[in-house]
């Protein structure tokens, strides 16, 4: 790069939004092949083992009439959709950085409309059972061995994709990392939920902990959602 092109670089003000926010004036860096490459990776772990997720924790949830399990099964639905918005945002790479910055908020709005739809359902689900329009649920051993688990594997994905969002300076992989930590956190939350229904027989803290599921959502979608407007100058 030549002194006068570097000149014009850094001197170049960065643009501004309506509300006096200073915006990056360079588009995301996704053209970083390695990160691009853990990118891939990352999407396809979390593709497949919320998958297998999603299936054990539905399917037990149903079994056991279990709130809480159901939630956390739907949440790991939309994790694996949330990887497919990944996967066609990192299919549309452009010079264009308007064009970018267009495709970053669709995505991250994608995303958090996600969170919104399980937060409706799980709350609705949630107050039933506590109002006795429900059967109180069951124990399901097979629900706590998957919310076990989770709890290792959930927190490793997301640290390495903050890191990966990072490197590639992409707002819808950001957004997708702290889908991936709520998911830890639902995990810590369902499963709590779970063992006091087995071991208390508190058949009730099972509806409790599927409301905090639904706030967990809510307050992820509502951040997802407003990370889609940044720089939206």
């Amino acid at each position: 790069m030549g002194t006068a092109e570097l000149e014009t670089t850094t001197s170049a003000p960065p643009l501004t939004c309506a509300e006096d926010c200073e915006c990056e004036s360079r588009a995301p860096a996704l053209a970083n092949p390695k990160a691009r490459r853990w990118a891939w990776w990352l999407t396809a772990a979390t593709i497949g083992w919320n998958s297998l997720e999603a299936a054990i924790a539905v399917v037990s949830g149903i079994l056991a009439g279990s709130v809480a399990l159901i939630g956390f099964g739907l949440d790991s639905v939309v994790e694996v959709a949330s990887a497919v918005v990944i996967v066609w945002r990192l299919t549309r790479i452009s010079t264009d950085r308007e064009g970018q910055e267009r495709a970053e908020r669709r995505a991250v709005r994608l995303i958090a409309l996600s969170f919104y739809g399980i937060a409706t359902y799980v709350t609705v689900d949630a107050a039933s059972t506590l109002l006795g329009l429900r059967d109180e649920p069951q124990r399901s051993p097979l629900g706590l061995a998957i919310t076990a688990l989770s709890l290792v594997v959930m927190p490793t994905l997301a640290w390495t994709k903050r890191r990966v969002a990072a490197r590639l300076g992409s707002v819808a992989l950001r957004a997708d990392a702290a889908q991936t930590q709520l998911c830890t956190y639902l995990s810590g939350v369902v499963l709590l939920g779970l063992a006091a229904n087995a071991l208390l027989n508190w058949w009730w803290m099972d509806p409790v902990a599927g409301l905090v599921v639904a706030a967990l959502a809510l307050r992820e979608g509502r951040e997802a959602w407003t990370s889609g407007e940044l720089c939206e100058c």
